[in-house]
């Protein structure tokens, strides 16, 4: 049996360790309510915190008693009685006829109103629309279905512990599955040292601003109201907090992408152009030469080239401004040509087990003396990870709000490196004085297994990582680190397939392969001009499949 079920309230004590964390470190942010509920729950009988726990951690308010049936809680009612007091359940709730469809199965619909359904093997959903006319009321769920033994319970304080979810969590999407895969060992989690000054919430405003933000958001993915009420309610001043602000701004941008997709110039260049968020000045600049505004998509394609966000910005606008210029009547611009890489070009029978290119190319250009190794963006990925590992969790604010974290929470945002400056500046400098090699073999050994944003560790060993140490210059590694940084969500893809060493010379290649008809991806691109600026092996291998005779 394993940890968790040899425990049968690992749920509850777990949510308890919620409630604890919580008024621990965010006391001075919660409402009455909520102090008043963390403060009451732990006085209450065990089967009724329990039964209460399932309940939260289920999706809707609605429950059956049946349903609800654990061993280790006993009757579901008898606890439920227990809960009572508290005023968080209620037991036989008054429901709507839509509620009560979504308890009942179809045989039970049909005992419930047998007297009123003409086709009882009629759909679910035309019975529904069928009753609608004639039961408009709301009753007791007893009184809809009089001849059930089962009993009806409606949990009344799912919001509020979906707050206490998000104080804890940092955000709506995680749950309390979270704990089950920590409990079992399926994942681990590094350590952080939390602190007063590291907390993402720092005062109420910020909880309150995160949910009217998520509501927005929500009613705009599920089109639950039209987009101009969505955009009414959008808090149009930044927000204090930077974390909450980065939410804010990457859903003007989808909201821009919105209006775009429709056509809807005026308002998508309206949306673009007062958001922050990576890529809303390139599609503003889209969108109004998609609007034949060339003379303002101009003027905006300048201000840009003067200081370009990142190299994706860069690459896009030496893209769009031939196209633009030549529009207005400008003189052709000539766009200087980065380096091109080193061409291989091979024509390889299909391996008997399909056909992989990176791996044909692989087997065929490895030897004893040289072996290749299919590595695409691990590799870059986990020597930035294990060299920078205690930069990526400094515990700054906005970054962890508690022990389940993969990643920081800012990982994407703008200012990822600025924030960790000093502790990213001290992890590349090891680069120079040969720290480096050490920092990452240590880091290999001593958090391996644990969750991290760029090892993964499945794919890596010690044999590969010393090999890649012996053989790649200190100058190159660093070379790779700052370039994820400069633009952690764009850089870090894109890297070259294989790489080859040769460690006698202690010397590599990267090589990117392409089948038939592939091209080279704007990242991969990027990534082969940055490669060839900073004098550093590169490759791209073009493979063509020999024909069957």
């Amino acid at each position: 049996m394993n940890r968790v079920l040899e425990n049968e309230f690992y749920y509850l004590d777990n949510f308890q360790k919620v409630l604890d964390w919580i008024g621990g470190r965010y006391a001075d942010l919660l409402t009455d309510e909520e102090q008043a509920f963390i403060a009451a729950f732990p006085a209450l009988p065990q089967a009724a915190r329990a039964l209460f726990v399932r309940m939260v951690m289920r999706k809707g308010n609605l429950f059956r008693a049946s349903k609800m049936n654990y061993a280790e809680i006993g009757c579901p009612v008898a606890a439920a009685q227990q809960l009572l007091p508290s005023g968080w359940i209620e037991i036989d709730p008054v429901l709507s006829l839509d509620e009560l469809f979504d308890l009942l199965a179809k045989p039970e619909i049909a005992d419930a109103f047998h007297s009123h359904l003409l086709q009882k093997t009629a759909r679910k959903a035309d019975q529904l629309e069928a009753l609608r006319a004639s039961f408009a009321d709301c009753r007791a769920f007893s009184n809809w279905y009089a001849g059930c033994t089962d009993v009806a319970l409606r949990i009344l304080v799912k919001p509020l512990c979906d707050r206490l979810r998000l104080i804890f969590f940092g955000n709506l999407r995680q749950d309390w599955t979270e704990f089950v895969l920590a409990d079992l060992g399926l994942f681990r989690y590094e350590q952080v040292e939390f602190s007063e000054a590291s907390r993402g919430f720092r005062d109420r405003r910020d909880i309150d601003h995160y949910l009217h933000l998520h509501a927005c958001k929500e009613r705009f993915a599920e089109g639950l109201a039209p987009i101009e009420d969505v955009m009414e309610e959008l808090p149009i001043h930044a927000f204090d907090n930077d974390w909450l602000e980065g939410r804010r701004e990457k859903f003007l941008f989808q909201v821009g992408q919105h209006f775009e997709k429709q056509q809807d110039w005026q308002r998508a260049i309206d949306v673009y152009t007062r958001c922050g968020y990576p890529g809303s000045r390139g599609r503003a600049i889209r969108v109004l030469e998609k609007a034949e505004r060339y003379p303002e998509a101009w003027q905006l394609l300048q201000e840009a080239e003067r200081a370009p966000e990142n190299d994706a910005e860069r690459q896009h606008l030496s893209r769009v401004k031939p196209r633009l210029a030549r529009k207005l009547g400008h003189p052709k611009a000539i766009v200087p040509r980065p380096a091109a890489p080193l061409r291989l070009d091979l024509c390889l029978p299909v391996p008997c087990d399909g056909p992989w290119v990176e791996g044909a190319v692989r087997d065929h250009l490895g030897c004893k003396e040289a072996p290749v190794f299919y590595v695409e963006n691990m590799l870059a990925n986990a020597l930035f990870g294990l060299l920078c590992w205690r930069a990526i969790f400094a515990a700054i604010p906005g970054a962890f709000f508690h022990p389940f974290h993969r990643a920081p929470a800012d990982l994407h945002s703008l200012d990822f490196h600025q924030r960790r400056a000093a502790e990213f500046a001290d992890c590349l400098a090891q680069c120079d004085d040969g720290r480096y090699r050490a920092t990452i073999l240590a880091h290999f050994e001593e958090k391996a297994g644990i969750s991290a944003p760029f090892v993964s560790w499945e794919y890596l060993d010690r044999a590969l990582l010393e090999l890649a140490l012996d053989c790649i210059p200190a100058t190159h590694v660093k070379r790779w680190c700052e370039r994820i940084l400069a633009d952690v969500k764009a850089n870090r893809t894109g890297f070259p397939d294989l790489i080859q060493f040769w460690p006698l010379e202690k010397r590599y290649r990267m090589i990117e392969v392409k089948g038939p008809g592939d091209r080279l991806q704007d990242n991969q691109l990027r990534w082969i001009d940055y490669c060839a600026t900073h004098e550093m092996p590169v490759a791209v291998c073009y493979l063509q499949w020999e024909q069957a005779a």
